[in-house]
């Protein structure tokens, strides 16, 4: 039986092929596996002559990277057939089993590597990849290049240089949003999610690293979505075992993927919150803002309250809001504000907690008023909480509000009208409230351009002007009537006019102010507002209608 030669350097990988698959049958010992290596080597055979139709394959560098290892392999395939002639084996059963293993799954491996560059279509590129010293007339075409080159190193070769691939990955990512935007395009994603289930320790955390860069373009977060559950299960078990750094980097991932309900609902069925909250006991300042910010994604969905409250949540995220960084602190309020909507048992436990005592400190710490916007919101959540409200009071929040109410940021100051709104519950607050100085600001927010800002305005001017003195400040305002009954105008679509409806009514007892409002033309909308049934309307028009008619018989 004639074996070839294992030195075969200068024979071509065709010739080596053919004189092993003419060998093969003649085999003796293993010959299952040998027939599996026939298959296998058949397969190889046509994708080499696959690979000769592509011009550019000869100058193409993963080729001739993955032809040497081909060349390798088939020879230590030669020299193992050698020793599988007869029964006896020189080196001894296991071990040539072992060698005989090893060449198969080489074989599975290249063949899996040549199929991954014939169809990734670089090969049709006439083999052109980014090389220093290569002239590319477009930049994103030579990133386009670079992605593609990459995306296919992911894929192929071993350990070493998928190694190096992902470095390179990284620092494409970190030049530019736009070089997300090109390797996502390029299909990087879904080999990245597969380059999780079989690689080292190592390449895992490097390959989340760049998964939690994705996630940090916007407009590339719904790919990393796409991905579900098979995604979300590897993060989650980084939270669990991984280390600090790919902790990290999995958080800002999950970020991105907790903004859906069913990944939400996911993550909590799986202890992805209790491993978030172990992060925010334990973790780098930087691992806990960001498993702050995973969580209050969560909590904005009623399906996961369960599991923060089995979790003792409100404790981890009070302490946190003491002692955590900025972020750290935005994130734990706003989980909490999350937390707290329309859950009066949540709100109690959020004061018997001490939170009252954070919300002041982080309130009077933060530097920037957008970052307000949570403890604003947690705010006003608390202050619906009969229980609880006084307490705010108490604690002084009112004052707090004021300065809010006409602070630059639109949603700031809609949640600090909304908040104004819940604690204006009796006379004395009421009244403390106007003291303050709030009306001014809300007549002002009126005038503003989002029917959001016009409706809390409204909102909590038809609470605060039940009181007389309110009333009175209201008053010395030569535009807020005025701004009122523009907000009758039944062309204004989404805005709840009730509020608006319901204000006048109160100010028009003053027989100025009903002629003021008659002339700022609220009659004609409320004729309108009328045959809508929007409620307070008929009562408002009939009351000025009778103001109308005194006023002819007043007349000298």
């Amino acid at each position: 039986m004639t074996v070839p030669n294992s030195d075969d350097g200068d024979r071509s990988l065709p010739e080596v092929i053919n004189s092993l698959l003419d060998s093969i049958p003649k085999l003796i010992s293993f010959k299952c596996k040998w027939s599996s290596i026939r298959a296998k080597l058949a397969d190889l055979k046509t994708q080499l002559s696959d690979f000769s139709d592509f011009a550019g394959s000869s100058s193409n560098k993963l080729v001739q990277d993955l032809l040497v290892s081909v060349r390798e392999t088939l020879n230590d395939a030669v020299e193992v057939a050698t020793r599988c002639e007869g029964p006896g084996m020189a080196e001894g059963k296991l071990k040539t089993q072992s060698e005989v293993d090893s060449v198969m799954a080489r074989l599975d491996r290249h063949v899996k590597d040549a199929e991954v560059l014939i169809k990734s279509g670089l090969l049709q590129d006439n083999g052109v990849v980014v090389v220093s010293g290569f002239s590319i007339s477009s930049k994103k075409e030579a990133v386009r290049l670079e992605a593609r080159n990459l995306v296919i190193r992911l894929q192929i070769g071993g350990v070493e240089s998928k190694n190096s691939a992902i470095d390179s990955l990284l620092e494409l990512l970190h030049e530019d949003d736009k070089n997300v935007m090109i390797c996502v395009a390029q299909g990087v994603v879904p080999v990245l999610v597969r380059l999780l289930d079989s690689c080292s320790l190592g390449m895992k955390e490097k390959t989340v690293a760049v998964i939690s860069r994705i996630s940090m373009v916007e407009s590339s977060k719904h790919v990393l979505i796409a991905e579900g559950l098979s995604l979300l299960n590897h993060l989650l078990r980084v939270l669990e075992s991984g280390s600090g750094f790919a902790k990290e980097k999995a958080c800002i991932a999950l970020q991105a993927l907790s903004s859906s309900k069913e990944n939400a609902r996911a993550i909590g069925c799986r202890g992805g919150i209790s491993s978030l909250l172990e992060i925010c006991q334990g973790g780098s300042p930087g691992s806990q803002a960001f498993a702050a910010g995973v969580l209050r994604n969560l909590a904005s969905f009623v399906e996961t309250k369960e599991n923060f409250v089995e979790e003792n949540a409100i404790f981890v995220l009070i302490s946190m809001v003491s002692s955590g960084t900025s972020l750290a602190q935005e994130n734990a309020v706003g989980c909490l504000a999350n937390l707290t909507s329309g859950d009066e048992d949540l709100m109690i436990s959020v004061v018997r907690e001490g939170g009252i005592q954070c919300l002041k400190s982080f309130w009077d710490s933060v530097s920037n008023v957008k970052s307000l916007e949570v403890g604003v919101v947690l705010l006003k959540n608390l202050a619906l909480c009969p229980i609880v409200r006084e307490v705010v009071i108490s604690e002084g929040f009112i004052p707090r509000l004021v300065p809010v109410l006409s602070c630059g940021v639109l949603g700031v100051r809609i949640a600090a009208a909304e908040a104004v709104s819940s604690l204006g519950f009796s006379s004395k607050s009421r009244k403390e409230i106007g003291e303050s100085g709030c009306v001014g600001p809300l007549i002002d927010m009126l005038d503003g351009k989002a029917i959001e800002e016009k409706e809390a305005a409204s909102k909590a001017l038809s609470t605060l002007l039940v009181c007389t003195n309110n009333r009175k400040t209201f008053k010395k305002s030569e535009k807020g009537i005025v701004s009122l009954v523009q907000l009758l105008d039944p062309k204004i679509k989404k805005l709840d006019q009730r509020y608006t409806v319901s204000a006048l009514e109160l100010l028009v007892t003053s027989k100025r102010c009903r002629k003021l409002v008659v002339a700022a033309g609220a009659c004609l909308h409320l004729q309108k507002l009328v045959e809508m049934d929007v409620e307070g309307a008929k009562k408002l028009a009939e009351n000025l209608a009778r103001s109308k008619i005194w006023g002819v018989f007043t007349r000298p």
